[in-house]
């Protein structure tokens, strides 16, 4: 399982090398569901992976001319602080949830990847530099894919390429190499915000990263061999295939949402009142034992010897108050011998 894991690494750089972009979304699915850690330890060693990736990327595109320093320092601060937001946000989800948002972007990206950036603007026609940039649209463009980046992990560059063309008018190519950049920074943020709560196994993941690299130098070489856009389709229809397979797996992130019980009027209580657990009575103490005569005096009979007086009790049995004077006359006077010595 371990080898399969670095030639899946080696494809994870190869299709960066190749593509420019959109291979390092498929790292959180294979640390998953090929090699089986836990959905949040997996997004959390996925930002190393594509952040390393993506600056040895950034750095061949560097070499050619083809990055935006300038672009790359605002786009990136804003980025930046993002992905820190967004992996601190990732502690309210659950796993599933955050697998679930993933399945979404893939989707989202293979539809990019069937409408290339390259129809957006002409390349002819673009500007070069950035003194056409709308702040009033990048800062949240910027600020959502660091987001995105914190919560699943992956570079969001099939957003950020489109909105460096578009929005900063840069350059296809210049757009491609700064989002790497970008990429790089926003792996290092977000990775900061998961290094709190997560335990990393760095040997593995350094091997991991190792191999990426190899490969995305390996396509780098091998891109001028490949048609761009037979690729980018083929990829595309890949991530639709593995974005409809997290989502099968992640279904009861629906079902727990649709399922919720209601609380609406005349339908039922959906929370009870836990039953209250009262305490028990204490048993009542054995009343003492009257002797026969005593007996006798608490029904009103007489005691006395023949021939002597006799006091007697004139008291209504039937009468609870008078039952209560009885009692407490006979505990009164019934321990005493001077109940026993009537004159």
């Amino acid at each position: 399982m371990l080898l399969l894991g670095y030639a899946l690494a080696a494809l994870i750089g190869l299709s960066l090398g190749l593509m420019g972009g959109g291979g390092s979304i498929l790292t959180v699915p294979i640390f998953v569901y090929v090699l089986g850690y836990d959905p949040k330890l997996a997004i959390a060693m996925s930002l190393p992976v594509v952040g390393v990736t993506s600056l040895v990327g950034a750095a061949e595109y560097w070499r050619a001319g083809n990055v935006d320093l300038r672009t790359a320092g605002l786009f990136g601060a804003l980025a930046m602080a993002g992905a820190f937001a967004g992996a601190r946000l990732a502690l309210f989800l659950s796993g599933a949830a955050q697998l679930t948002l993933l399945a979404v972007v893939m989707l989202t990206a293979a539809v990019f990847m069937f409408r290339p950036v390259e129809g957006v603007i002409p390349a002819a026609a673009e500007p070069v530099g950035t003194g056409g940039i709308s702040l009033a649209l990048l800062l949240p463009v910027a600020i959502a894919v660091g987001v995105l980046t914190g919560l699943v992990g992956t570079g969001g560059g099939f957003l950020m390429v489109p909105a460096l063309v578009v929005l900063a008018r840069v350059p296809i190519r210049q757009a491609v190499g700064t989002s790497l950049l970008v990429i790089a920074m926003n792996c290092a943020s977000g990775f900061i915000g998961y290094s709190t709560h997560v335990d990393v196994p760095w040997t593995f993941l350094l091997g991991f990263t190792a191999v990426a690299v190899v490969g995305i130098l390996a396509g780098a070489r091998l891109v001028r061999f490949v048609a761009q856009g037979t690729l980018k389709r083929a990829f595309a229809v890949f991530l639709i295939i593995m974005g409809a397979f997290i989502l099968v797996k992640n279904r009861h992130v629906f079902s727990a949402v649709t399922h919720r019980p209601a609380m609406s009027r005349g339908s039922g209580l959906a929370w009870q009142r836990p039953a209250l657990s009262l305490p028990r009575s204490r048993p009542e103490a054995p009343k003492p034992a009257l002797s026969p005569r005593a007996s006798e005096a608490s029904r009103g009979a007489c005691t006395s010897p023949p021939g002597g007086k006799c006091r007697s009790l004139d008291f209504a049995r039937d009468d609870i108050h008078a039952e209560s004077l009885v009692s407490r006359w006979t505990l009164r006077h019934v321990s005493t011998p001077l109940l026993l010595e009537l004159p």
